[in-house]
């Protein structure tokens, strides 16, 4: 049986967002036996460009239902069936996340039926359930609102049905037939893999170590190791794991903090020769005897912390290419240009004579010092707040003087006196270059809650 669903929200983080609205229709794998569907009071302003999207407005949510009202009927409705969603984890993580403020463990197998198009309708420019359906003639009664979008679903959720047979059935596809557990792995016992961020561990016979890995969704990613038949290394693993091991973090930089320690303290069978990182070259500054802060770029030993990291030497050396242009440094002091004498760039008025000491350290040094800040962790010391384990708790990443020191988890209640609860979390550790990579690229890439100075 499927329960498939689709929500309106105020937007698009479930951890800061709530849901405005939820249809679910209940499939048999032949046709609809049961449908239900409400708007839902968020207890919090809708915005107008989501308003203008949905059409749902806060006048209409007024005296709509709190979700902790509608809790039990949507446990009811989804109990022991599949839930079904196009881009089925943006609906599957509200939904969670509503529950988990109610003090609830929301899990239900999930279909996602995007991926699933994409797996049996190939072909198509776009996968999106609005260009999708108009590709195969399902009809949209209602764009953009739960019922009429999870309808819509349902539809196409037949089509799929239609090309695959199996799926009548109510089984995933995730072809576990073929795959062979060590016979000391139940199977009942990755129930209680938690759908969060974490770390984990396969082991063998002896419960050494095999494999550690992290996820976003503990529980997906396990999953799919035991049933992915794609390699001859994945199916050799999998059948030498005889137990499971996890670890919840709250925090994706948690976990790859701690999945990279791991991995070069255990070395285990199944990680080696994969996390080989490609950032071989490093920008370095030091100060010379007459005061100027010089810049050079090399090649990058394992245990070297430089300024920053590249993939090749072109882009280390167009990094100082950069902040000699943007700062007006000196060429020869940047490691670009060797020579007893002048720089180029000062041979064409471009460098103000560094290089000859023409220009005095201090006043070099105060643009040098602004090319510097723009290796985020120069000298600094801050903590990085993210996500923890559960509501109350955050995740504290320390660097000091520019150099990773540790992580912890501490008490939203014991930060009243300042950063004293913070420190104290620490658990201390070793800086290295793969940690540098880890902790830069994610503050690149993703928003944490705030970074904090010291």
């Amino acid at each position: 049986m499927y329960a498939v669903i689709d929500i309106e929200t105020t937007g698009g983080s479930a951890r800061l967002e709530r849901i405005t609205e939820i249809a679910v229709y209940i499939h048999d794998g032949e046709r609809i036996v049961e449908e239900y569907s409400t708007l839902i009071n968020p207890e919090r302003n809708i915005p107008y460009f989501i308003t203008s999207l949905t059409g749902i407005t806060n006048e209409m949510v007024e005296d709509a239902p709190k979700f902790y009202e509608v809790a039990r009927r949507i446990v009811e409705i989804t109990e022991e069936h599949v839930f079904v969603a196009h881009n089925a984890r943006f609906d599957y993580s509200f939904i969670r996340q509503e529950f988990s403020m109610l003090g609830y463990n929301f899990k239900r197998p999930m279909l996602d039926t995007v991926a699933l198009s994409r797996k049996l309708l190939p072909g198509h420019k776009s996968y999106g359930l609005g260009n999708l359906c108009k590709d195969l003639g399902i009809t949209i009664n209602g764009r953009h609102r739960a019922s009429g979008d999870a309808l819509a679903t349902v539809r196409l959720l037949e089509l799929l049905i239609e090309k695959d047979n199996s799926l009548r059935s109510g089984s995933l596809i995730r072809n576990r037939k073929a795959a062979k557990l060590h016979p000391d792995l139940n199977p009942e016992s990755l129930k209680d893999i938690p759908e969060e961020p974490g770390i984990y561990f396969f082991h063998d016979e002896k419960g050494d170590i095999l494999y550690v890995g992290k996820s976003r969704n503990l529980s997906q990613r396990i999953n799919t190791h035991l049933s992915n038949n794609t390699s001859v290394r994945e199916m050799e693993m999998r059948s030498m794991t005889a137990g499971i091991s996890w670890e919840r973090t709250g925090s994706e930089l948690i976990a790859l903090l701690m999945e990279s320690a791991e991995i070069k303290s255990k070395k285990p069978r199944f990680n080696r020769a994969q996390r080989r990182t490609g950032f071989r070259w490093g920008i370095w500054s030091d100060t010379d005897k007459e005061g100027y802060i010089r810049f050079s770029y090399r090649n990058v030993s394992d245990d070297e912390v430089p300024l920053a990291l590249f993939t090749s030497r072109d882009r280390a050396r167009g990094k100082l290419e950069q902040i000699i242009t943007a700062y007006n440094l000196c060429q020869k002091l940047c490691g670009l240009y060797e020579t007893g004498g002048a720089c180029f760039h000062h041979q064409v008025g471009l460098c103000r004579g560094a290089c000859t000491g023409t220009e005095d350290p201090k006043s070099y040094n105060e643009r040098a010092l602004m090319a510097l800040d723009e290796f985020i962790f120069r000298e600094r010391n801050f903590f990085i707040i993210d996500h923890g384990r559960d509501v109350e708790e955050r995740s504290a990443v320390k660097i000091v003087n520019g150099k990773y020191a540790g992580f912890g988890f501490f008490s939203i209640n014991d930060v009243g006196f300042g950063l004293l609860a913070v420190h104290e979390c620490i658990k201390p550790a070793a800086d290295n270059r793969d940690i540098q990579v880890i902790i830069k690229s994610y503050l690149r890439n993703h928003r944490v809650e705030k970074i904090i100075d010291f």
